[in-house]
């Protein structure tokens, strides 16, 4: 059975997809800060019959990431790893003028450190990654890049380019790479429209968001032989936008589980390294690298 490994499980969209894989039949390690909501997602993850191992820590504990790897290593090998958590920095968000520099610090650390230092610790069993049974259909032009509805964390309606600054030039030459006929695990990481777009009161989120965002595109050119996609998984109600936002009304936002399905795409066509929006692999027809 393929391994992941999902940050921020307890809840929200880490919850949900956790709840998708083990239907389909992954074993899954899962943390979460808090023990008692962790341990009560990890039994229903049990309940359809995965095998689920649950490590409340903080992913900034380099101690704790160790221990997700080893999980994943027990289970038999780590397939895909999805770094979910993230920190606000402020709580509600607050004007860069009134950020405190320890929020900011945090937030680094949660949405832009702690990912590369699951990456480096995880790095050796996702090169060895052999079991996705979707990978001989591996194939497609390019990845989703375009016009498509804005649907992040700010909660906008415009349309943008979301990678404006890369003319889709690297994520272009990966996916006619021949090196991908050896690919093996995969990297999904969960980002915001905060990471390419001017929003108030959203700029220290935004700039870790941003961060993590060029990680990701140069370690996708680093390293041929992984998929490594980053997701802006659009509007969602969820704790962490409303403590974001406390004073708005976050009734009518979909919940996080509509945004699965466009994730789960990503696996099941076995898409190309590069920025995803969650509206644009719902929008799209046909393969997912298609325009």
């Amino acid at each position: 059975m393929p391994v992941a490994i999902i940050t921020g499980a307890s809840k929200g969209l880490g919850r949900a997809l956790a709840e998708a894989l083990a239907v389909r039949g992954w074993d899954l390690v899962v943390d979460a800060r808090s023990a008692g909501p962790l341990e009560e997602a990890a039994r229903g993850l049990r309940s359809v019959g995965a095998r689920v191992v649950a490590l409340p820590g903080d992913v900034t504990d380099g101690g704790h990431r160790a221990a997700l790897v080893a999980a994943a290593g027990e289970l038999g090998g780590l397939d895909l790893l999805v770094n979910n958590a993230s920190a606000l920095g402020a709580e509600p968000l607050v004007r860069l003028a009134e950020l405190p520099l320890e929020g900011f610090r945090r937030a680094l650390e949660v949405n832009a450190v702690a990912p590369l230092g699951m990456i480096k610790e995880a790095m050796p069993l996702l090169r060895g990654s052999r079991n996705f049974s979707y990978l001989s259909s591996y194939g497609a032009d390019a990845p989703y890049i375009g016009d498509a509805p804005r649907g992040g964390d700010a909660g906008k309606g415009e349309t943008y380019d979301p990678h404006p600054y890369s003319g889709n030039t690297q994520n272009a030459k990966l996916s006619v790479s021949s090196t991908y006929s050896g690919v093996a695990g995969a990297i999904l990481t969960i980002s915001s429209d905060a990471a390419v777009e001017a929003y108030p009161t959203w700029g220290g989120y935004g700039a870790s968001k941003a961060a993590l965002e060029q990680q990701s595109a140069v370690l996708a050119e680093e390293e041929p032989g992984l998929r490594v996609w980053w997701v802006d998984p659009g509007d969602m109600r969820t704790d962490l936008y409303a403590a974001a936002v406390p004073d708005d009304d976050v009734s009518g936002r979909p919940a996080p589980a509509t945004v699965v399905p466009a994730l789960l795409r990503l696996l099941d066509e076995a898409a190309p390294s590069g920025r995803y929006t969650a509206a644009g692999l719902r929008a799209g027809s046909g393969t997912v690298g298609s325009r």
